[in-house]
């Protein structure tokens, strides 16, 4: 009996959606892309309309010989792959690779889902279509660009710097932010600010005990005669100490008092980027980890008797679009379980904003949001359950009534009539306090409650305390894998498939390091390699350059341009251009002198930079090929050691540590990452991942 073969990327996937075909079907994966450009060599004919040159990798042939032996005892190929480009593509490759191409055109159907579940694959059953040659013309495209720019830039830098180099088209934008960054830290010039805080008190009668209580709050200076402050207004500690003394004995007034309710509406649910960030600020995954954990939650878990179940939409997506049976589900279930209350009064819908994304796309979300997390607990693992929860809880939320506050806002008016000329100042102090938790029920998240006391206009206040605060401005804050996903999202560079990819790659590339285990900092090798291409490919690391080409893709996608006059548009003056960087640009050497002498020859060692940053090399090369570690001096990091320095201090903060107490300092594990130990080790064993000296400032700052 004839059957049809049905084809997806991972056995995963094939093992979930096989749970809902008959013995008709047979379910098979691709184990991802079939076809490839060759690693060997360009595979890009420049001269014949960047004609691409496809192979077969070694790894795949096993498969795509079984799976061919499959196709032809088939009476139809049904290509399953994901809707994105790249799953586009896999299906487009897999017609060549299997020699499907004379196969009559019914015999072979393309269907795309954005849930694995009965009914989503039974309605692809039911629509198939063609393959979208406009989505496979755009992923070809992105393919060739980069393939282009990394073939011919790289051995440019091996050239002029050293080999082991490369540059990738979007990749090296993402490392000229982190480096940019990184310099205006360094360049940062801290700056004074004073704020003044009082504290007020008044004095309120319980009339069934007929006592006397008080009620006492902090309200912040807001504006001086007509002037509303900015933050510089108040710049030395002698500008707020003569306020302060203009403020003694003044009488303060309640000048004004306004309240009213505030409406917190939820977040939408997640799509590609915003997943990334969360599960890094909220579980600490990185965006290749989020990726993963999504992807296995997408392709299906074993559930028990259920057997294999796919539990959330694709995840690779930039659209907030929800199908109208997820709505009528979620409100059923919140109507089921937290009663009509909670319920939507109607389904609410998000609008997509970013540029390109499909609407037929969904956003990431539950399949069933009868599936509580709790009720699946123990057939997921820590981290599938923590993201399952985040996505489930997000898009619940979503669907569920505002939260609702009451909001007050106190201005104070301050007299200092004893004075010639008389002066005002108000200070303003504000409150909140929650009357509906509405969404925030089902998705906790940060706010700040302050109950006033109950005030009138022209109430007096008692002052008790009046504290002049000193400030100082902090340099922006390193990227961490949230912000620079967030930052590359915002400039338009990539889209969903390649934000964790491209993390990965400068991290593999050693042109970034994590910082504390949290933020991504520029090496050495990171800053050459981007001022290298800023000054002589400064197309290549253009922030609008990039995000008008990620934009020409998407035209490519929706068949508004030809996909090779793309290329040619980018590839005629780079190359012209790098043509001309070869004759022009010198080599690039580092090579300090030191007092070190090479054990083998004599001669002096002299530092060098290598790939992965300084090392020592004999000044003989190449006759000699002698190379050493170079030893760097230990990164204090301004702080006694915990352990044997009790009390733990900072420098120049209080007396000297106890004889023999040692130093914290960066240290680095083989595996390169980095941890603070004590400079006295193996005499003295403290080790941390996290920076010591980071947590003893959040423990002051809140004492």
């Amino acid at each position: 009996m004839a059957k049809s073969l049905v084809i997806v990327e991972s056995p995963t996937k094939a093992r979930t959606i096989s749970r809902f075909l008959g013995s008709d079907f047979i379910v098979e994966s691709s184990y991802g892309h079939v076809r490839d450009l060759p690693k060997s060599d360009l595979g890009i004919d420049v001269e014949k309309n960047f004609e691409p040159r496809y192979i077969i990798p070694l790894k795949s042939r096993k498969n795509v010989n079984q799976l061919k032996k499959e196709a032809k005892s088939a009476d139809k190929i049904i290509l399953a792959t994901d809707e994105d480009r790249e799953g586009e593509a896999i299906a487009w490759h897999l017609i060549s690779a299997l020699g499907l191409e004379d196969r009559p055109g019914d015999n072979i159907e393309r269907i795309v889902f954005h849930e694995i579940t009965e009914r989503a694959i039974n309605d692809a059953l039911k629509n198939p279509r063609d393959i979208d040659l406009k989505q496979v013309d755009a992923q070809q495209a992105r393919r060739i660009l980069d393939r282009l720019v990394g073939y011919k830039l790289s051995p440019f830098l091996w050239k002029k710097m050293y080999r082991g180099l490369s540059a990738g088209r979007v990749q090296s934008v993402a490392v000229r932010l982190i480096v940019e960054r990184e310099r205006e830290i360094q360049n940062f010039k801290t700056k004074e600010y004073w704020s003044i805080v009082a504290s007020l008190l008044k004095t309120q009668t319980t009339r069934t005990e007929n006592q006397q209580h008080e009620q006492q709050f902090e309200a912040n200076l807001v504006k001086i005669g007509d002037k509303t402050l900015d933050k510089f207004d108040i710049a030395s500690a002698e500008e707020s100490e003569k306020i302060v003394k203009n403020l003694e004995n003044a009488e303060w007034t309640i000048n004004e008092v306004e309240k009213k309710a505030v409406s917190k509406n939820p977040l939408p649910p997640y799509m590609t980027s915003t997943i990334q960030q969360d599960a890094f600020r909220r579980l600490g995954f990185s965006s290749k980890q989020t990726m993963m954990f999504a992807q296995q939650l997408y392709e299906g878990i074993e559930l028990g008797d259920e057997g294999s179940t796919g539990l959330i939409t694709y995840m690779r997506t930039d659209s907030l679009n929800l199908s109208e049976d997820s709505l009528r589900d979620a409100a059923a279930f919140l109507k089921k379980e937290l009663g009509d209350r909670y319920a939507p009064a109607s389904p609410r819908r998000f609008k997509t904003t970013s540029r390109g994304a499909q609407e037929a796309h969904e956003a990431i979300r539950p399949t069933d949001p009868r599936r509580t997390p709790e009720s699946i607990k123990k057939f997921l693992d820590q981290r599938q359950f923590r993201l399952y929860d985040m996505i489930w809880r997000r898009f619940i939320a979503s669907q569920m009534p505002a939260a609702i506050f009451d909001a007050t806002s106190i201005d104070i008016a301050v007299a200092t009539s004893y004075q010639l000329p008389a002066t005002s100042y108000t200070f303003r102090a504000t409150g909140q306090v929650m009357k509906f938790d509405g969404f925030l029920k089902i998705y906790p998240m940060k706010f700040s409650e302050a109950e006033l006391p109950e005030l009138a206009k022209n109430d007096r206040l008692e002052c008790r305390e009046l504290k002049p605060l000193q400030h100082f401005t902090q340099p922006p804050p390193r990227f961490s894998e949230a912000t620079l996903v967030k930052t590359l999202e915002k400039n338009g560079i990539g889209r969903p498939s390649t934000y964790a990819p491209i993390i990965s790659t400068i991290l593999a590339r050693k042109y970034v390091e994590r910082h504390e285990r949290r933020y991504l900092k520029p090496t050495e090798v990171g800053f050459l390699v981007n001022d290298m291409l800023v000054e002589h490919f400064p197309e290549i690391v253009d922030i609008q350059f990039t995000a008008k080409m990620e934009e020409e893709l998407d035209e490519i996608a929706e068949g508004k341009m030809e996909w090779q006059p793309v290329i040619r548009e980018f590839y005629e003056p780079f190359a012209k251009h790098l043509e001309s960087k070869y004759e022009e640009v010198k080599k690039h050497e580092i090579a300090e002198t030191t007092d070190e002498i090479c054990e083998k020859c004599g001669k002096p060692m002299i530092v060098k930079l290598g790939r992965f940053g300084k090392f020592l090399a004999c000044s003989g090369f190449p006759d000699c090929k002698t190379t050493k570690t170079l030893k760097q001096e230990p990164q204090t990091i301004g702080m006694k050691c915990p352990k044997c320095a009790e009390p733990p201090i900072k420098d120049g903060r209080a007396s000297p540590a106890p004889a023999g107490g040692g130093d914290v300092i960066m240290r680095r594990t083989r595996r390169g990452k980095v941890f603070f130990g004590c400079s006295r080790y193996p005499n003295c064993d403290f080790a941390s991942w996290t920076n010591p000296l980071s947590e003893l400032e959040t423990k002051e700052k809140s004492a």
